[in-house]
């Protein structure tokens, strides 16, 4: 019998075949949600929907995109703060 937090269907159920020769069902954690603009909200390219633990693994450049504010804001967001900043000089 499964513990009650599995019940829900956001689990994701996994079949796998043990050394035993039987087949026991393996709960997976969710993804977490996309991530998103601070400014604007809306969805960052080049931002893996992975847990940390996974992210961990990835190399720098697979996490975030290699401009100013990657990983934060969106490429307009990006453009709009650094024309402001450079207007400010």
């Amino acid at each position: 019998m499964s513990k009650t937090m599995f019940k829900s269907r956001k689990w994701k159920k996994q079949k796998l075949k043990v050394p035993g020769g039987r087949t026991v069902t393996h709960f997976r954690k969710p993804k977490p949600n996309i991530a998103r603009c601070g400014n604007c909200g809306k969805p960052l390219h080049g931002i893996p929907r992975a847990r940390q633990s996974e992210m961990k693994k990835f190399a720098k450049t697979e996490k975030r995109p290699e401009r100013p504010y990657g990983g934060v804001l969106c490429s307009n967001c990006m453009r709009k703060s650094i024309a402001t900043k450079a207007r400010s000089l």
